[in-house]
C-alpha cells in the first residue's frame, strides 16, 4: 500500500496541467477501410525504425510512438514508461511522437487502437506496447552480438548500453540500430516481472511538464501555417434546427473577411485573416434561425418526461436476482427515495477547434482528438474523399473529458468549411458560448428507489428504476443489446472488470425506463458511474440510518463477497479514523464504488455554518488499480478527479429553456475555484492481478461522499444536484 502526504487546499498551475484529466467516456469503434501494408505513405522515418513502437536514432534519442492522446492525464507518460522499461533504454534520453491514423490503417493497424476514453489508454494497451519494447531489445542485443559474433545471451543491457559479460566489450542501442532494424521481429517475447521494473511503476517525470509550463506547448488552438485563414462558426442554438436565411453582404466588406459560407442545415461560418475578425464579423452577421419544435422544451418538460418514465411498466433489465416484490411486500420496513442528476456540461479549458486542408486530391486535418481513427473517419466522410486520401495530425488536447473522443461535429464542421476554400488551411474555433451551447451533455437522469428491511434491519431487497437518457442510443446504436444500453448500469452490473456492483443483496433489480429528450448526451468523465454512484451510496447511507446503524458496518456486512470493494473502503475509513469524534463542526461522509475496471472509496469532511454555507475541509480517497504505473501520476488523477467532481457536485448543472441551453460561460457554470478545493489524501493499493484506469473511477465518489457527510451535518438529504440549489440550513 503506497499513502501520498495531504496535499494544500490549492491546487494552483499544478491543477491547470495535471488536473485536466482523462478523458470520459468509453472507445467506440470506428470503420475505416482497411489498406494492405504497401499502400503506407508517409510512415518511414528518417531514422530507420527498429519496430513501430521504438525509433532509436545515432544521438541515442530513443523515440517512443504513442498512439493514445494525452489530455493531462498522464497517458503518454505511462505508455513510454511501459515502452522503455522493456526496452531497458536510458529514460533520460526518451522522447515521443504521434504516429497518425493514416499511417496505421496503411500498417494494417499496427499501432491497435487509437481510441482514448473510459480510462482504457493503458489498461487496454499495456501488454502489446510492452511486447514492442521488448521485441525491440532483443533486436538491438541481436545485432551487437552479431557484430561481435557471440551468442546473444552472452549479452547484457542497462539504460541503452548492450554490455559482452565475458570480454566487457560495450556499445550503444544508437550504434547497433541500423542493423538491428534489418533483422526479423522475435515471434516470441516474455515480458518482465512487474516486481524487476525499474522505470515503470516508478514515479518518473511526466514528459510533457516543461512545454506546458514555459508556455511552448502548442496545442491545436495555438496551430498555424502559412496561408492559414480563421473560422468562426454558430449553430442553431436550438438542437434540431435549422439555417432559415442570412445575409452575407451586410459583413463581406468588413476588415479582413474572406467568405461567408452555410455549413450543413443549421450552421452559418465566417472566413476571415484572424479569428477575432472572423468572430467580429459573425456577430453582425444578421442570421433567422427556423428553431423547430423543440424551440418550446424546457427543463420542467424534461423533469416530467423522465418523472413518467420512474411509473412505467416497462424497462430495460440490468442487473436481476431473486424476487424483489416478494421482498417489497414482506418488508417490516420499506424505504423510498428518488434522486436526479442534471445535464453538465465537458467545459474543456481548449474549446473546441481543427484546422484542415482541403483539396480535390487530399484532405488533412490537424486536431485535437480522443479518438485518431474516428477522427479520420468523420473527416473522410465530410471530406468526400476516401479514408487513403485523408488523414488527422493529432494535437495535444487542452482538455477532452470525452468530448473529443466519440463524436466529432465540430470537425466536420471545419472541413465543410475548408471545401469552401480548396487549398487554403482554415482553423476553426468554436467561441466559449458555441462550446457550451452545443455540447454533448453529461445524461440527465432520475432514479426512484425501494428497499426492504426486516425486522433486524437487515436489507432483504432493492429495486433500483434508473429513468433517462441512453448515450448509445444517440452516439452508437449499433452498440444497443437488444434495445438496452449497457452503459447506462455502470456501477450496477451483477459481474464483469467494468463496473460490477460492491454489495450482495438477496434481492435485486435495477432497471432502466429510456426517455431521450432532444439535448444531446455524450461520454462525460466518469459517464454513467457519477449518478449511479449517488444513487446507490446515498441511498445505502439512508438505509443505514433507517436501520439505525453506522453507515460504515452497515456496508461492510453486506460485502462479503466483494474483497476488493471492501478493502478500499476500509481503508479510507481506517486512515480518516472512521467511529472516532472528529474535530468540533466538521462532519463525516463515506462511499464506494467500482468501475473502469478500479475499486474505489472515499471519506469526506465537511462543516455547513448557520448560514448554510458549505466547506469541503478533506477527502481520503483509496484506489485499487491493480498495477500502479505510476504512483505521482496516480495521486495526480486522483485529486484532478476531485476537482472534476466536485465541481459537478457543488455547481455543475445545464438548464434548458426555450429548447436551448442557459449556460453559456463559466459565469453561469461555474467550477471549483482554489480557496473551495479541499485537502486530497490518496491511499494507492495495487493488488496486483489486474489493470484498471484512474482518471475516471475516483470521480464517482466525490459527491455522494460529501452529500452523506452534508446529511451528517445538517440532517437535510441532497438528493438533486447541484448542491447549489439546496438551502442547507438547519430546520
Amino acid at each position: 500500500m503506497t499513502t501520498t502526504t495531504p496535499r494544500s487546499s490549492a491546487p494552483s498551475r499544478r491543477f491547470v496541467l495535471g488536473g485536466l484529466a482523462a478523458a470520459g467516456g468509453l472507445g467506440l469503434g470506428f470503420h475505416v477501410p482497411f489498406l494492405p501494408p504497401a499502400a503506407a505513405q508517409g510512415a518511414a522515418t528518417s531514422t530507420p525504425e527498429i519496430n513501430a513502437w521504438v525509433v532509436i536514432k545515432p544521438d541515442e534519442t530513443v523515440v517512443i510512438r504513442i498512439a493514445r492522446s494525452e489530455m493531462g492525464q498522464g497517458t503518454l507518460t505511462g505508455l513510454a514508461q511501459l515502452v522503455a522499461e522493456e526496452l531497458s533504454c536510458d529514460w533520460s534520453k526518451v522522447t515521443t511522437e504521434y504516429p497518425t491514423p493514416g499511417q496505421n490503417v496503411a500498417r494494417g493497424r499496427i499501432w491497435g487502437d487509437y481510441s482514448t476514453g473510459g480510462s482504457r489508454g493503458i489498461r487496454e494497451s499495456h501488454e502489446y506496447v510492452r511486447k514492442g519494447g521488448a521485441a525491440a531489445r532483443i533486436m538491438l542485443v541481436e545485432a551487437a552480438a552479431k557484430g561481435w559474433g557471440v551468442p546473444a545471451g552472452e549479452c547484457r543491457v542497462e539504460k541503452g548500453v548492450i554490455t559482452h559479460s565475458a570480454s566487457g566489450r560495450t556499445t550503444t542501442y544508437g550504434a547497433v540500430a541500423g542493423d538491428a532494424a534489418k533483422l526479423t521481429p522475435p515471434k516470441d517475447v516474455v515480458l518482465k516481472d512487474p516486481k524487476d521494473w525499474t522505470i515503470a511503476g516508478k514515479p518518473v517525470a511526466r514528459l510533457d511538464t516543461l512545454p506546458k509550463v514555459d508556455g511552448s506547448q502548442i496545442y491545436g488552438i495555438d496551430l498555424t501555417m502559412p496561408g492559414l485563414l480563421n473560422a468562426a462558426i454558430k449553430d442553431c442554438p436550438v438542437t434540431g434546427g435549422s439555417v432559415k436565411s442570412f445575409d452575407a453582404k451586410a459583413v463581406e466588406g468588413m476588415p479582413g473577411v474572406r467568405k461567408v459560407v452555410q455549413v450543413g442545415d443549421s450552421a452559418v461560418a465566417v472566413v476571415a485573416d484572424t479569428f477575432w475578425r472572423a468572430k467580429t464579423a459573425l456577430d453582425a452577421l444578421p442570421i433567422t434561425w427556423d428553431e423547430g419544435p423543440n424551440a418550446r422544451v424546457s427543463s420542467a418538460d424534461i423533469a416530467a418526461m423522465l418523472a413518467e418514465g420512474l411509473d412505467a411498466k416497462e424497462a430495460y433489465v440490468g442487473n436481476k436476482g431473486g424476487d424483489v416484490a416478494v421482498a417489497l411486500s414482506s418488508a417490516a420496513k420499506v424505504v423510498e427515495a428518488t434522486y436526479g442528476f442534471p445535464f453538465q456540461n465537458h467545459a474543456t479549458m481548449e474549446p473546441m477547434n481543427a484546422t484542415v486542408r482541403w483539396t480535390p486530391e487530399r484532405c488533412e486535418a490537424w486536431a485535437p482528438t480522443q479518438n485518431g481513427e474516428g477522427a479520420l473517419a468523420a473527416v473522410a466522410e465530410a471530406s468526400g474523399l476516401s479514408a487513403s486520401k485523408c488523414d488527422v495530425h493529432k494535437q495535444l488536447l487542452g482538455g477532452g473529458f470525452g468530448r473529443r473522443g466519440a463524436t466529432h461535429d465540430w470537425l466536420r464542421q471545419a472541413v465543410m468549411i475548408a471545401r469552401e476554400m480548396p487549398g487554403t488551411p482554415i482553423k476553426m474555433i468554436w467561441t466559449r458560448e458555441e462550446d457550451m451551447i452545443h455540447g454533448r451533455y453529461h445524461p440527465v437522469t432520475q432514479c426512484r428507489m425501494r428497499a426492504a428491511l426486516d425486522e433486524k434491519g437487515e436489507l432483504t431487497g432493492l429495486h433500483m428504476r434508473i429513468s433517462g437518457q441512453s448515450i448509445l442510443a444517440s452516439v452508437a446504436p449499433n452498440r444497443m443489446v437488444d434495445g438496452k444500453d449497457p452503459v447506462v448500469f455502470q456501477g450496477l452490473n451483477p459481474s464483469g472488470p467494468e463496473a460490477a456492483i460492491g454489495y450482495t443483496i438477496p434481492n435485486l433489480l435495477v432497471d432502466h425506463a429510456m426517455r431521450n429528450p432532444h439535448i444531446l448526451p455524450g461520454f462525460w468523465r466518469g459517464v454513467n458511474m457519477n449518478p449511479n454512484a449517488i444513487y446507490l451510496e446515498c441511498f445505502m447511507d439512508e438505509l443505514a440510518h433507517a436501520a439505525g446503524q453506522d453507515p460504515l458496518a452497515f456496508r461492510l456486512k453486506l460485502m462479503g463477497n466483494h474483497p476488493k470493494h471492501r478493502a478500499v473502503l476500509q481503508a479510507v475509513a481506517d486512515k480518516v479514523g472512521w467511529g472516532t469524534k472528529p474535530a468540533d463542526g466538521i462532519h463525516r461522509g463515506l462511499a464506494q464504488m467500482m468501475g473502469f475496471g478500479s475499486y474505489v472509496a472515499a471519506v469526506a469532511e465537511v462543516s455547513v455554518d448557520g448560514e448554510g454555507a458549505l466547506k469541503v475541509h478533506r477527502i481520503v480517497a483509496a484506489t485499487d488499480c491493480g498495477h500502479a504505473l505510476n504512483p505521482q501520476q496516480i495521486d495526480a488523477q486522483i485529486a484532478g478527479s476531485f476537482v472534476y467532481g466536485l465541481s459537478a457536485a457543488l455547481y455543475g448543472e445545464c438548464t434548458v429553456k426555450d429548447g436551448r441551453i442557459e449556460q453559456t460561460n463559466f459565469d453561469s457554470y461555474p467550477v471549483m475555484r482554489m480557496d473551495a478545493m479541499p485537502k486530497v489524501e490518496s491511499i494507492v493499493i495495487p493488488s496486483g492481478g489486474f489493470w484498471g484506469g484512474v482518471g475516471e473511477p475516483t470521480i464517482a465518489v466525490a459527491a455522494p461522499a460529501v452529500l452523506n457527510a452534508i446529511f451528517s451535518a445538517t440532517g437535510k438529504r441532497v438528493r438533486q444536484i447541484p448542491v447549489k440549489n439546496t438551502d442547507l440550513r438547519r430546520a
